[in-house]
C-alpha cells in the first residue's frame, strides 16, 4: 500500500533525534538541571543582530505584496547575483550567479542534488564517519551509499578503499570539512589527494565522478584554521551551503547549491538541479530569507562561545583520561567509548544522564559524539557525570 523504502526509513528515524526526544521526556521527569542533553547540533548562541534588524528593516520598508511573492523558483536573481560576488571575493574563484539555486538549508540542497545526480542504484561515496541522513538523501534518489573506512588514528580517509569502491556506477563523493561527527577540518593535501585519485579513475572509467562538498559548518573553525575551498582543487564541485550554522538560524532552512562553472557540462548539471528541484517541490525558497541573506552573508561567524565549551570540554575529558579528536570546527567533540560497543556505552551513560550518539550510525564503531552547542554551564556541571562514568570502567 505504501512505499516498503519510505516505510523503512520512516520507522527507523534519526538516532539523534530519538535521544534528543529521550531526553526532554528525562527533562521533564527529573529537571533540566540534572539531565546532560549532548545530542543533537541545535546552535546555542543567538543568530547577530544584523540579521534580526535586516528582517525588521525588509519588513517595515518593502512593499508586502512584493517581499512576499514567489521569486523564481531557482532564487532570487538578485540574491545570486550577490553571492557569486562574495564566492569569488572570499575564495578568489569566480562563481557563475546563473549556477546557482536556492534551497530550503543544506538538506534540501543534497536531495536535490542526489537527485539531479543519480540513475537508479547509481553509488555514492561517503567517508566515515559521516552524518547519518547521507544515506537517507541517496537512497531517496534512488541510489546507494556506499561508505569507505578511515585510518582509525588520524579518521582521515583510506585511500586503499577508495580506490577500491570507485567503479562505473560511482556518481559522487561527498565531502564534509569541517566534518559532523569529528569537527575536523580535511587538509588541502589530503582534499588534493582526494582530487587526483578522482581524476584518474574518471578518465580510466571514460566518466566525470562529481565531488558534493557539504558545507554548513565551513565559517565555525577555530585557531585560525582555514578550510580549502574545494572547487579551487577540483573542477567537478557542487557545494551544499546553509547558513543554519553560521549565523544560528537552523529553523529558516535556508541555504544554497552553487556548481562549479569548471564543472563537466555544468549548464546542464544546472538544468537537472532545476528539474529535480520542480520535481521534488523544492523550488522558490523563502523570499524574505533569501533577501536577508543577500544582505547578510558575509557577517562574521561568532564562535567565541563555542571555542569556551570546545577547551573546557576537550581539556576536562583528556584529563579524566578520555580519548578525544581536537575538534578544528563546527561544535562536535569526538570521544573513544571506554568498550567496543558504543551503543552499550550511551547507555551505560545515560545511568549518568548523559545524552551522547554512539558512533553506529555515523559509520564507525566504537566512538560516541557529544555536540557542545550548549550552555557552558550544562558543560561544567557535567564533568563529575564523565568522571563517574569513567571511573566505573576503571574498577572492573
Amino acid at each position: 500500500m505504501f512505499s516498503s523504502k519510505m516505510l523503512e526509513m520512516g520507522k527507523h528515524g534519526s538516532v539523534i533525534r530519538e535521544i534528543a526526544e529521550h531526553s526532554k521526556m528525562r527533562k521533564a521527569e527529573i529537571g533540566d538541571d540534572k539531565v546532560f542533553d549532548f545530542s543533537i547540533g541545535n546552535p546555542s548562541i543567538p543568530c547577530p543582530e544584523k540579521f534580526n534588524e535586516v528582517l525588521i528593516d525588509l519588513i517595515k520598508n518593502t512593499d508586502p505584496v512584493e517581499l512576499h511573492s514567489y521569486t523564481a523558483a531557482q532564487g532570487d536573481p538578485v540574491t545570486r547575483r550577490i553571492l557569486a560576488k562574495n564566492i569569488e571575493k572570499k575564495y578568489g574563484f569566480k562563481q557563475t550567479d546563473s549556477l546557482i539555486y536556492m534551497t530550503c538549508g543544506a538538506s534540501s540542497s543534497l536531495s536535490i542534488v542526489f537527485r539531479a545526480l543519480l540513475e537508479e542504484d547509481d553509488e555514492v561515496i561517503a567517508f566515515a564517519p559521516y552524518f547519518p541522513e547521507y544515506k537517507a538523501f541517496s537512497e531517496n534518489a534512488g541510489g546507494i551509499l556506499r561508505v569507505v573506512g578511515c585510518n582509525p588514528e588520524t579518521l582521515y580517509p583510506n585511500f586503499e578503499e577508495l580506490k577500491q569502491a570507485i567503479n562505473h556506477k560511482t556518481k559522487a563523493v561527498i565531502i564534509n570539512s569541517p566534518t559532523n561527527p569529528t569537527g575536523s577540518v580535511i587538509p588541502k593535501e589530503t582534499l588534493e589527494k582526494i582530487a587526483s585519485t578522482l581524476t584518474q579513475a574518471s578518465s580510466e572509467l571514460g566518466t566525470h565522478i562529481y565531488i558534493v562538498a557539504d558545507e554548513p559548518y565551513r565559517e565555525v573553525v577555530y585557531d585560525g584554521v582555514e578550510v580549502p575551498y574545494v572547487p579551487t582543487i577540483y573542477p567537478d564541485t557542487v557545494v551544499c551551503n546553509s547558513y543554519s550554522k553560521s549565523l544560528s538560524v537552523p529553523g529558516e532552512r535556508i541555504g544554497y547549491i552553487a556548481i562549479s562553472p569548471k564543472s563537466y557540462m555544468a549548464e546542464d548539471f544546472y538544468y537537472a538541479i532545476c528539474g529535480a528541484g520542480r520535481g521534488m517541490g523544492y523550488i522558490c525558497a523563502p523570499s524574505l530569507l533569501q533577501r536577508a541573506i543577500a544582505i547578510c552573508d558575509t557577517l562574521p561567524c561568532d564562535v567565541s562561545s563555542y571555542d569556551k565549551n570546545r577547551r573546557l570540554l576537550y581539556n576536562s575529558l583528556t584529563e579524566i583520561g578520555y580519548t578525544c579528536v581536537l575538534p578544528q570546527g563546527a561544535f562536535y567533540l569526538f570521544v573513544k567509548a571506554l568498550e567496543p560497543d558504543a551503543n552499550a556505552f550511551a547507555m551505560k551513560a545515560r545511568e549518568e544522564e548523559l545524552l551522547l550518539v554512539p558512533s553506529d550510525s555515523f559509520g564507525i564503531k566504537g566512538w560516541v559524539r557529544i555536540a557542545y552547542c550548549t550552555s557552558y554551564g550544562q558543560i561544567e556541571k557535567s564533568i563529575p557525570a564523565f568522571k563517574k562514568l569513567y571511573e566505573s570502567y576503571k574498577v572492573k
